[in-house]
């Protein structure tokens, strides 16, 4: 792609047309302490393109990757085995380069992709219809909520303590621009997620509640009673989903209650690439299709009866009026899903479901061995493949001292909710298919020695 600098008379222009004097005003919503005052301290102004690549090199070599020493990192971003057929075949050039299927005549491959995508994702979360994907869980989990406020008429969503804190952080800041209330609460460190506690903040003016399953420390809520509840409330239950592989064991949110599922896909074709891009999952009931946001690809035929794909439904701002849109969202995360959908392919239902038993074995393996450290208590009654574990003091110090010994053991909640010193002591533990035997000793052993002679 050509870089085509502006000159000052094009900004000017375009300035004037939009009816601002200066590009500071465009940035007049960030925090005067958010920006900045001059150029970043200790960078160059300028560099040659080798010094810069050599640089850059030596960064990156003071990653730890994933792979590379034993890994118990979860809370919303899952290291899975990805076969090597799934990256091989999202580089084909018909789905590397591919852009938005504007065109559905030249633009079959991508369609059908999506339609398959989307049936794998309702499939999968038990519910009507699935569109063509979002950005991420976070922005999918927003957009859920938006989505009940207009089908129900209403403005206050209830949130559980056991969604993930990002998850609501990205929910308050929109929530903020779209006038919406929240009710947000912490997790405590109970065995049982807040069942009950959700269920009394619901009133007559809740458009939702919005529960992640399994929730943040791990623990599996009660979706029927939840939706039971909600339902009788004129409310809408929203599930969230942050580990899809989970849906091989436990049953599907759609079939529990929920009316909107929404997700994070990474698990399944998405390696976890230091942060994104991720994959956004969104399901729900056929009955509130026209308020769904994003673009729903469907079947046809065309006039000579041959089957054929279509975008059926594309609510969005390129679309329509910008007042009628469902969602600002302008595209897909349409490699990401091509991954996810080729890897659920290559799995099928019954392997999802050994690949699901295989998760829950691996933390099961992780909770024996943990509950025989003296002082090391495990919080969980019932789980999939991640569990909280409560230390006798802060678990940061133990994350950071089993880093250094080349253990990444697993998220601290003190790293989570920096503000609750009532969830400091609380490590949330996540093993999947690719823990080995070694890595959960490494683990045991380390934590071991770290916690030798601090009070249980």
């Amino acid at each position: 792609m050509r870089y085509l600098p502006l000159t000052d008379a094009d900004r000017a222009e375009m300035l004037a047309v939009i009816g601002e004097d200066s590009i500071d005003a465009l940035f007049r919503d960030v925090p005067e302490e958010a920006r900045l005052s001059g150029p970043i301290a200790g960078l160059p102004s300028h560099a040659g393109e080798m010094a810069v690549e050599r640089h850059m090199t030596a960064l990156a070599a003071k990653n730890l990757s994933a792979g590379s020493v034993p890994f118990f990192l979860g809370a919303g971003a899952y290291r899975h085995h990805i076969p090597a057929s799934v990256d091989h075949l999202i580089q084909r050039g018909e789905f590397l380069t591919a852009y938005t299927p504007y065109q559905p005549e030249i633009a079959q491959g991508t369609l059908q992709v999506l339609f398959e995508f989307q049936t794998q994702v309702a499939r999968l979360f038990g519910t009507d219809i699935a569109n063509a994907s979002m950005y991420d869980g976070s922005t999918a989990c927003w957009e859920a909520i938006a989505m009940a406020c207009r089908v129900t008429k209403r403005d206050r969503a209830v949130l559980s303590g056991g969604l993930h804190p990002h998850y609501v952080a990205t929910a308050r800041m929109m929530a903020r621009f779209a006038g919406n209330t929240l009710d947000t609460r912490s997790p405590s460190l109970e065995a049982a997620p807040d069942n009950a506690e959700i269920i009394a903040a619901l009133d007559g003016e809740t458009a939702c509640v919005v529960v992640q399953y399994p929730d943040v420390l791990g623990r599996i809520p009660d979706l029927p009673a939840i939706a039971e509840a909600a339902h009788e409330a004129g409310a809408l239950l929203v599930a969230v989903v942050t580990e899809p592989v989970a849906l091989g064991l436990l049953e599907a949110p759609g079939n529990l209650g929920a009316d909107i599922v929404v997700g994070e896909g990474q698990s399944l074709g998405v390696g976890l690439n230091f942060g994104g891009p991720y994959l956004g999952l969104f399901g729900c009931r056929e009955k509130f299709v026209r308020q769904m946001p994003g673009r729903l690809c469907g079947e046809t035929v065309d006039a000579d009866g041959k089957r054929g794909f279509v975008l059926t439904l594309s609510t969005r701002e390129q679309h329509i009026r910008r007042e009628k849109a469902t969602s600002n969202i302008c595209t897909n995360s349409g490699l990401c899903a091509l991954a996810f959908s080729i890897h659920m392919t290559l799995l099928g239902g019954e392997g999802l479901a050994r690949l699901a038993r295989l998760n829950h074995s691996r933390a099961q393996r992780v909770v024996r061995r943990l509950s025989d450290i003296p002082g090391v208590s495990v919080l969980n009654q019932a789980y999939f493949n991640e569990v909280t574990v409560v230390l006798p003091g802060d678990a940061r110090e133990a994350v950071r001292e089993l880093a250094s010994r080349e253990v990444l053991a697993g998220v601290s909640l003190g790293r989570l909710y920096p503000g609750e010193p009532d969830l400091s002591r609380g490590l949330l533990v996540t093993a999947t298919e690719t823990v080995t035997d070694e890595d959960i000793e490494a683990l045991a052993a380390g934590l071991a020695e770290v916690l030798e002679g601090v009070p249980a």
